[in-house]
């Protein structure tokens, strides 16, 4: 099968042939009909985070199940499914105190003295958070999908397994928003757009969105935002202050930086809550004045919307099927595998939400 495959980090994904096995137990073989690329993916090719090469990158994505392992009970061929890189074994200590999207057990992998799910006739190929989607076909553990209903558009579907998941589920799990809270929102890309969604369907009375780009003003408004600010030319974290006298109650950092992460701690009220989103690069640390934690602020990190996938999941495509959910409007571009370097360095201008790869039907 043809794979966008990272071997070199600060190089471009190579387009290569990669063998995919077949499925184990408790594996399915996935054919990928749509991937999103997500900012995460840049981390990895650029160095910010690293995982072994080479690997076949790609985590965002949805497609159809064309076989499953002999105990495999949660999908069925045809399925049509989205995959979440959160995959869980549904048996340890994450798992059953509800926390399933901080599993790390090795049982949702193969064993090293297995035959490896990818690979190359030159040597060893790895998979990546469980997935691999820039791929034909993804081999996966039967709890790194979940099943949808067959009237969803797939390639919409996809951006539900990342993006979306993550800023909804900061926003419906992580940080619990309820009705007529106030919200800001530091970054109106795709995770930060769907934050912003999100805190609009729980019923927020006000949702600032912060971005450098006054281009995405309207975009914002259009998936919930009440007000919006440039952070190019203003002061975000005196003009939140200023606008809600005093902070909002929940901010989201949905890029990934030092300075962000600083001012969405800035930026909340007495009894707030900062959740941290974006993924500081390693190294990187942040500085909070002492004494504001004698207001009761909180900083928080936010793992994939502390999701319930094969709950949520299926709720949020619901949800958009309802029009409540706003996903058209989140994809910049539909491209072919062979463009996916040209979507990274889009990706990098600020300019877009999301591009997603839809692979031939």
């Amino acid at each position: 099968m043809k794979a966008a495959v990272l071997r070199e980090v600060r190089t471009p994904l190579q387009i290569e042939n990669v063998q995919i096995n077949k499925p184990g137990p408790h594996e399915v073989l996935v054919r990928t009909v749509a991937a999103g690329v997500c900012h995460s993916d840049l981390h990895f090719i650029e160095g910010l985070y690293t995982h072994p090469l080479p690997a076949v990158l790609g985590h965002e994505s949805a497609g159809v199940v064309e076989q499953i392992g002999s105990e495999v009970r949660t999908v069925k061929v045809g399925d049509h499914v989205i995959t979440c890189l959160s995959a869980f074994c549904g048996h340890c200590e994450f798992c059953l105190t509800g926390h399933m999207s901080l599993c790390v057990s090795s049982d949702t992998k193969r064993d090293p003295e297995d035959e490896p799910r990818l690979s190359q006739p030159t040597g060893a190929m790895l998979q990546y958070l469980n997935l691999s989607s820039f791929a034909e076909q993804m081999l996966i553990h039967e709890h790194a999908c979940v099943a949808i209903r067959k009237d969803m558009p797939l390639d919409r579907a996809a951006l539900i397994g990342c993006g979306v998941m993550t800023g909804v589920g900061a926003v419906f799990h992580t940080s619990n928003v309820r009705p007529g809270d106030t919200v800001a929102v530091i970054g109106a890309g795709g995770v930060g757009l769907a934050a912003i969604n999100g805190a609009a369907i729980a019923g927020a009375s006000r949702i600032i969105a912060i971005d450098l780009s006054a281009s995405k003003d309207n975009l914002a408004r259009h998936f919930g935002a009440t007000d919006f600010i440039c952070a190019a030319d203003t002061d975000p974290v005196k003009a939140v202050l200023e606008m809600t006298k005093g902070g909002v109650q929940h901010s989201f950092e949905a890029i990934g930086l030092k300075k962000t992460a600083e001012q969405a701690f800035g930026m909340i009220r007495r009894g707030g809550t900062a959740n941290i989103i974006g993924m500081i690069p390693f190294g990187q640390t942040i500085e909070i004045p002492g004494w504001a934690f004698l207001g009761e602020k909180k900083i928080q990190g936010s793992l994939m919307g502390s999701n319930h996938f094969p709950v949520d999941m299926p709720r949020l495509v619901d949800m958009y099927m309802a029009g409540k959910l706003k996903l058209d409007e989140m994809i910049s571009r539909r491209i072919k595998l062979e463009e996916v370097n040209e979507a990274f360095a889009e990706m990098k201008t600020g300019q877009i939400a999301r591009s997603v790869i839809v692979f031939d039907a």
